[in-house]
């Protein structure tokens, strides 16, 4: 079985994501200017840049996710079908079943309450239309598929008494629940240890999914992704792969990037 999951009820084709003069404004703040990309079926497409380039704001507003009160203009298809301009109740559909998202922090993204079981299961009866038995038991082959150690055990447990790295991987889990052909991820390893991280993008790398993977760190997308869009005061100064990003950067931000992944790399034991 895929990390998806689909060996239950079958597999959501992976989704074509095609963004086209993406633009955010904010109490009159322009946080994205003409913003564009494409992730083909089954593409890997990195989003990078320095802290504030807009890269999580990108994310967000992929999802329909960006602050209240926030001017969105531009197009996001999915498939073909228009997103920029449905309101929240139209877009509801799409996240969860057609688009998942793997937040950055799964301490905040987690509710501290419930059993992380629960909180798996929950996407599966909303979006597959579960019972509560089919729910725990397609909740337990996720936690298999996303490698969590005992899973049976592991998931009565809550959100506190996990490591970084499960709860990590119970966000996976949980974002893949609804067989989304389109995953996005915001920055998923920056709080974890250098082996966790080796384990989380291993787990990423084998995801039958389109996916957005968005990160300050050009040595973790060197890893995941095959096109890169580098970000820099919300505005896209540069797009390639990644072979030629680290072969000749052409924009300064790119050549910032990439001196930062050599330098880790020169520390690296």
């Amino acid at each position: 079985m895929t990390a998806d999951g689909s060996s239950s009820t079958g597999t959501t084709a992976a989704g074509t994501l095609e963004v086209r003069g993406l633009s955010v404004r904010i109490a009159g703040r322009t946080v994205l200017d003409d913003v564009s990309f494409t992730v083909p079926p089954g593409g890997r497409v990195g989003v990078i840049g320095a802290s504030g380039s807009g890269k999580s704001m990108t994310s967000l507003a992929l999802m329909g996710l960006e602050p209240t009160g926030a001017d969105v203009s531009g197009s996001i298809r999915l498939d073909g079908q228009e997103l920029v301009g449905l309101t929240d109740r139209q877009r509801a559909p799409f996240r969860g079943a057609r688009m998942g998202m793997v937040f950055q922090e799964p301490a905040t993204a987690l509710d501290p309450l419930r059993r992380v079981g629960r909180q798996i299961a929950e996407p599966l009866r909303l979006h597959r239309g579960l019972d509560r038995r089919g729910a725990d038991a397609a909740a337990l082959d996720l936690a298999h598929a996303v490698g969590l150690p005992d899973p049976a055990s592991l998931l009565r447990q809550y959100p506190h008494q996990l490591s970084g790295g499960q709860r990590q991987r119970i966000c996976i889990a949980m974002a893949l629940a609804g067989r989304p052909g389109l995953l996005i991820a915001d920055e998923p390893t920056t709080a974890l240890d250098v082996t966790t991280e080796a384990r989380i993008l291993d787990l990423f790398d084998g995801l039958d999914v389109s996916l957005v993977f968005v990160t300050h760190d050009l040595a973790v997308l060197a890893r995941i992704a095959d096109t890169v869009v580098v970000l820099d005061a919300g505005r896209v100064v540069e797009t390639g792969t990644v072979a030629d990003l680290l072969a000749a950067p052409g924009h300064p931000t790119t050549r910032a990037l990439v001196d930062a992944a050599r330098a880790t790399a020169r520390r690296a034991p």
